[in-house]
């Protein structure tokens, strides 16, 4: 059971860099991904958001323990995905998966790429509809 509380912390985070992204050309789309994409977060769940850009200086840990207003507690390499984990003063924390505009490649789709978006995702930020077209080449349908 998540409480009203811990909800409106996931969707506020998820709101800050929604809105940070809408404000950049090279970040064409940003998606939730896991638990909480799917309705299955609890207490102890992450969210976990990932951010399509060639820019790498947007795994830079400063840019998401500012904008989160947390420490970053872990960064680490996933293949392609540069991971960035912030823990705001509540002790929620964030996961930013940084991943070049490539991962989300429809021809083909990257099998591990496949796998994270059936698992479940929400496209938050997509005016192109890169994640539109990601998710339908999954056979998935958007959360």
């Amino acid at each position: 059971m998540v409480t009203e509380e811990r909800s409106n912390e996931m969707h506020s985070a998820v709101d800050l860099v929604t809105s940070w992204a809408a404000e950049r050309a090279d970040v064409p789309g940003v998606v939730v991904v896991g638990s909480w994409a799917r309705g299955a977060a609890r207490m102890d769940s992450d969210v976990d958001i990932v951010v399509l850009t060639d820019n790498p200086g947007y795994a830079e840990p400063g840019l998401w323990s500012g904008l989160l207003g947390g420490e970053v507690v872990r960064l680490a390499e996933w293949g392609p995905l540069r991971e960035v984990r912030v823990r705001r003063p509540s002790g929620f924390e964030v996961e930013l998966g940084v991943v070049p505009v490539s991962w989300a490649d429809t021809d083909p789709v990257d099998a591990g790429t496949g796998r994270v978006m059936r698992d479940g995702h929400r496209v938050v930020h997509d005016p192109a509809g890169v994640l539109a077209a990601l998710s339908a080449a999954c056979g998935c349908r958007n959360a």
